[in-house]
C-alpha cells in the first residue's frame, strides 16, 4: 500500500492562471517515493507504455492501484467540480524524453482531466529548466507560461482540459519518469482511444 498526501491535495486551492489547476508537492512521500523508483523498468526509449504492458515491481504497481482508486478520483472530483464516478480511466508510464517531446499542445478533448505525477529526484539538473513542464498562456510561446513544474520528489500535477490548457516544456534527452493518469470522456473518441491503449499494451507485452 502506497500512501499518498490525500490532505495536501485536498487543502491546495486551485490556481486559475493560466487555466485551472493544482500542483501538490511531495504528493508521494519521500520513503515511498524511493521504493517506487527503484520498481519502475529501465525503459530507454520514448512514448508512453500503458503500464498494464510494462514489468512493474510491487511498490510500482501499489502506486498504479492508488492513482486508480476511488480516493483521488473523489478528491480531484471536489476539487474541480466534477462528477467522474464514471469516466473510464488511461494510466500510462514515460520513461525518457527526446527532441520530439515538449512541444506547445492541449490534450485530447476525449481526456475530460490530465494527472501528472513526476517521480524523478531533484537534482541541480533540473536547474536548466529542460524538461520542466510550463504551464502556458497561449499556443505560440514556450517562454509565456504562468508556472513551471519541475518533474521531481513525487509532484502531482493536475489540470480538466480545455482549448487553452496549453503546456510544454524545453527539451530533454533522457531519463524522465512520469505517470499519466487520464479520466475521460465516455463518447465515440474516447472509446477509440482507450481501444489504441489496450492494443499498445498488448503489443507492448509480446515484444518485450
Amino acid at each position: 500500500m502506497i500512501l499518498l498526501d490525500y490532505p495536501a491535495l485536498r487543502a491546495t486551492p486551485v490556481a486559475e492562471d493560466p487555466f485551472p489547476h493544482v500542483v501538490v508537492p511531495y504528493f508521494v512521500p519521500a520513503t515511498a517515493l524511493r521504493t517506487v523508483v527503484d520498481d519502475l523498468p529501465p525503459l530507454g526509449k520514448r512514448g508512453s507504455f500503458p503500464v498494464t504492458g510494462v514489468s512493474l515491481g510491487p511498490n510500482a504497481q501499489a502506486l498504479v492501484a492508488e492513482l486508480e482508486g476511488d480516493t483521488l478520483r473523489a478528491a480531484i472530483g471536489k476539487k474541480f467540480g466534477l462528477e467522474l464516478a464514471d469516466s473510464p480511466t488511461m494510466l500510462t508510464l514515460r520513461a525518457w524524453t527526446n527532441e520530439r517531446d515538449g512541444r506547445i499542445h492541449c490534450d485530447s478533448i476525449a481526456k475530460r482531466v490530465t494527472v501528472l505525477l513526476y517521480l524523478n529526484p531533484a537534482t541541480d539538473s533540473w536547474d536548466q529548466h529542460d524538461g520542466c513542464l510550463r504551464l502556458l498562456r497561449g499556443p505560440d510561446d514556450l517562454e509565456d507560461y504562468a508556472v513551471e513544474v519541475p518533474p521531481v520528489d513525487g509532484t502531482l500535477l493536475v489540470f480538466p482540459n480545455s482549448a487553452h490548457s496549453w503546456h510544454g516544456h524545453k527539451v530533454l534527452t533522457g531519463q524522465r519518469y512520469s505517470m499519466q493518469l487520464n479520466y475521460m470522456t465516455t463518447d465515440a473518441k474516447a472509446r477509440s482511444e482507450l481501444r489504441r491503449h489496450r492494443l499498445s499494451a498488448f503489443v507492448k507485452r509480446l515484444t518485450r
